[in-house]
């Protein structure tokens, strides 16, 4: 589906269901009829609910909504009724034991704004709160100022024991073994595995995050530090209604996005469309000292240079869009059908300049500058169909899920290198370099999940789920070795590797409550196969030659493993509990950690996959503790998890050198290495002193033990880490607020070296204008440029210090006009009770 065709149809769906929604008088029956009007403004109340029911029979409900001038007419049979005016945020007005023996006209029914609304002037979701449930923490995300005009990535590192690292790597609790779902599966929009796609889509997407680190059987094992489960909004309030966002900054930043909802009593259309341009320029330097190191026959020699220095600048032109539009369905009062269809297109351009400096004895002996070209193009779409069956009693009820989506990344690049200066004025060339990539992704979904309430306080869930994903990269690197312009295929390098992974699951799950104590008791049986086939023209011998180890070019491997969970949560008063987890999980390799072609940062480095990777197993413990007091919330927890063949990222010497100028080629390769320990605590606070004050901070502390080696060395290490963020708002006059968002990353050690510690702050100011309906918001990410990953690297032949910073600081204008969206405390909370409801519908809550 192409971006031209996409727009018009979630244009004209819309149109096409706000003006096709009216009332028919039926044969034979008579009408119900008014208008339903505003008190203060004196205009029509849109989709203003109207409820009929008989006092006669209590089983009976009618009614409908009122169209676009407030007009509403009802036909019904001849009768004595009670009908019920409704609107959000609005005073109800009754017309008890009305008969009907002829058309009735109301006339104008005038509705005032509720004595709670009016007294409550809190806008919707002013403050981040928390929920615990037995399996997890839901974080119902806030007006987050720092994020207005960012990203999903951006409001994902403001949730307590969430990280995002200055490349967009997703951690939790410090363990980056995280499984990213979308509104509960396994998404498109996560990036089939990756977090790219998180760093496109709009921040206000998001209704809430559920920060799962004691999964229920009913979610995948996959992901040892557990699971963030991103609700994207979808607005439950009858009527059409939404939002549009504008943003502009400085580097280059230039998007448009639309939340958009229609809903009727028989439907709900949504759909969140964005598209974004920006720059993201950055840089990072890297300082490498040689030893000695062996030739091919074992003996030691010096390194033709033995300190290189590079300075990068990248800049990054980004320009995607992003669509998802679907359609829910009440097939009737107990069942719903929901289509839904995602788009994203992408065009990077990224340009590379490296400015090396090459030194022997500490006298400059080389200066050379390399510069690469790369472009991507990247398109994926995902469809999604949901049926949901509530049968009967409350919780009762069966869903069924089927999703398919594909993704094609086509990537080319150019690199070549010249010298600036040499002492010797000797004149070397490199060699030039064309890279064609070509990725094509397909993976389908099956699940199924049904849930039987047993009394009161008890629940028992069974379910299957199947994911079948396959991928195949087709790599192709050509050099011009012998005449400039004339490019070979590199053999060592080029290849096609076919990789599939599925996943099939079986779960079942009992859960009950009884006075102060509820449990949830889970287990589920996984099947994992991984098979891939690589297409070399490479011999197995010389396989062997090129990698230093044997590969398996045709492999299938079967894992199949059972994973129990316990959750246990006691409440020792309305507004304090205990937590107690456990929960065995696995952690599946991803393709490009098991592909053995290398990939290539720069001629020096390459990654390298290893295909004798093993998933890797993690029993993990829970203990938490939330209270709750009138304007402050406290949570806290202690966790441990001791995961088997865990992996780790060694980068050691090949035994290679560049051509020309013979400077030492390293490989990084992900390994099975013997056990992860890791133990830690975490405590974040809530606090709102006052209407104009709220204060946000969360602390989390870890350590984790590594034992194992690889080739006859050891890794073993002990690292002890911590971040903490801390945020504040500030309401101030002229209805402008003020917000302060500061991280700290402590610094780690990992099996090789060290990174020093991150320190970074975020501002902004917004002010709601044009009578609350809009928001202008300006903010300022990295205030002090400070967002800088430094770290040293030591190994046998060499040591390195480097610094990356991903994007500069920046600077956001954003507006965001909503229209038909009521701002008042009181539909924050029925919009939040709906959707809890209907996403969590099947969930034990204890």
């Amino acid at each position: 589906m192409t971006t031209k065709k996409l727009l018009p149809l979630s244009i004209l769906l819309i149109l096409f269901f706000s003006f096709t929604f009216s009332s028919f008088s039926q044969s034979g029956k008579l009408t119900i009829s008014g208008k339903v009007i505003d008190d203060d403004m004196g205009v029509p109340l849109e989709y203003a609910t109207v409820s009929i029911t008989k006092p006669s029979d209590p089983n009976f409900i009618d009614g409908g909504v009122t169209d676009l001038e407030g007009n509403f007419s009802i036909a019904v049979n001849p009768g004595t009724y009670n009908i019920l005016v409704e609107y959000i945020s609005f005073e109800s007005k009754s017309f008890n034991n009305r008969q009907v023996t002829s058309n009735v006209n109301l006339g104008t029914i005038v509705l005032g704004m509720s004595a709670a609304a009016l007294g409550e002037v809190v806008v919707v979701a002013e403050t981040t709160e928390v929920e615990v449930r037995l399996d997890k923490k839901i974080y119902n995300i806030g007006k987050d100022l720092t994020t207005a005009g960012g990203t999903v990535a951006d409001a994902l590192n403001n949730v307590p024991s969430v990280s995002v690292d200055i490349d967009g790597g997703i951690s939790l609790r410090g363990n980056d073994n995280v499984r990213i779902l979308i509104n509960g599966k396994p998404s498109a929009m996560a990036g089939f595995g990756s977090t790219d796609v998180l760093a496109q889509l709009p921040a206000e997407a998001i209704e809430r995050v559920e920060v799962i680190t004691s999964p229920s059987a009913r979610y995948d094992a996959e992901g040892s530090a557990g699971i963030l489960n991103i609700i994207l909004r979808k607005e439950k309030t009858l009527g059409f209604n939404g939002s549009v966002t504008g943003t502009l900054g400085y580097p280059d930043n230039a998007g448009l996005s639309a939340n958009v909802n229609l809903r009727t009593d028989k439907f709900n259309i949504f759909n969140t469309t964005g598209f974004r341009y920006f720059d993201a320029p950055g840089q990072n330097w890297s300082d490498t000292r040689y030893r000695s190191r062996p030739n091919a026959a074992g003996e030691l020699i010096e390194p033709e240079f033995d300190r290189i220095f590079e300075e990068r600048e990248v800049s990054r032109l980004n320009r995607n869009f992003n669509t998802n539009l679907g359609l829910e369905y009440y097939l009737n009062d107990q069942s719903s059908l929901t289509a839904s269809i995602f788009y994203r297109y992408g065009q990077d351009e990224d340009v590379t300049t490296n400015n090396s400096e090459r030194f022997k004895n500490n006298i400059l002996a080389e200066q050379t500058l390399r510069r690469e070209w790369e472009s991507e193009e990247d398109n994926r779409y995902q469809f999604a169909l949901n049926y949901i069956n509530r049968l009967g009693e409350k919780g009762h009820q069966l869903t069924a899920d089927f999703q398919v989506g594909k993704s094609v990344e086509v990537t080319s690049g150019f690199i070549n290198e010249d010298v600036v200066f040499n002492i010797d004025n000797q004149t070397t060339r490199f060699l030039q370099e064309q890279i064609d990539s070509n990725q094509d992704n397909t993976e389908y979904l099956l699940q199924a999940d049904y849930v039987l309430p047993i009394g009161e306080d008890s629940q028992f869930e069974a379910g299957y789920r199947g994911d079948f994903e396959n991928t195949v990269t087709d790599y192709e690197l050509r050099t011009d070795p012998t005449t400039p312009g004339v490019y070979e295929v590199n053999l060592g390098l080029s290849n096609v590797f076919d990789y599939t992974e599925n996943v099939n699951a079986l779960y079942t799950q009992y859960g009950s409550k009884f006075g102060k104590f509820s449990y949830l008791l889970g287990l589920r049986l996984e099947n994992t196969q991984l098979k891939g086939k690589i297409d070399s023209r490479l011999s197995d011998a010389e396989l062997v030659e090129e990698f230093g180890f044997p590969i398996d070019t045709d492999f299938d491997n079967n894992y199949l493993g059972l994973f129990p969970t316990v959750n246990l949560i006691y409440e020792l008063g309305e507004r304090e509990n205990i937590t107690v987890g456990y929960n065995r999980r696995i952690n599946r390799p991803r393709g490009w950690f098991i592909n053995p072609f290398p990939s290539r940062s720069s001629r020096t480095n390459v990654f390298q996959g290893n295909p004798n990777l093993r998933p890797a197993f993690a029993n993990a413990f829970d203990i938490g503790y939330l209270k709750r007091w009138d304007k402050l919330t406290f949570t806290s927890s202690v966790y441990y998890q001791l995961e088997e063949d865990s992996f780790e990222r060694i980068e050691e010497f090949t035994g290679a050198v560049t051509p020309g100028d013979e400077i030492p080629i390293t490989r990084t390769i992900p390994v099975n290495l013997s056990t992860n320990q890791r133990i830690g605590a975490e405590a974040g606070v809530l606090y709102n002193p006052a209407k104009w004050l709220r204060l946000n901070g969360s602390f989390n502390f870890f350590q984790f033990e590594t034992e194992g080696e690889f080739n006859g060395r050891d890794y073993g290490a002990k690292n002890t880490s911590w971040f903490g963020r801390f945020s504040s708002k500030v309401s101030l006059p002229a209805k402008i607020e003020w917000q302060t968002n500061a991280f700290y990353m402590g610094p780690s050690d990992n099996v090789q070296g060290r990174r020093e510690g991150m320190f970074s702050i975020d501002l902004a100011l917004s002010k709601d204008i044009l009578n609350d309906n809009a928001t202008l918001s300006f903010n300022v990410r990295d205030l002090l440029n400070s967002r800088k990953m430094r770290s040293l690297t030591s190994t046998q032949f060499f040591d390195r210090e480097s610094e990356f910073q991903w994007r500069q600081r920046s600077f956001t204008v954003s507006l965001v006009y909503r229209f038909n969206q009521q701002k008042r405390e009181q539909e924050r909370r029925n919009r939040q009770n709906n959707n809890m409801e209907d996403d969590n519908g099947g969930e034990f809550q204890g």
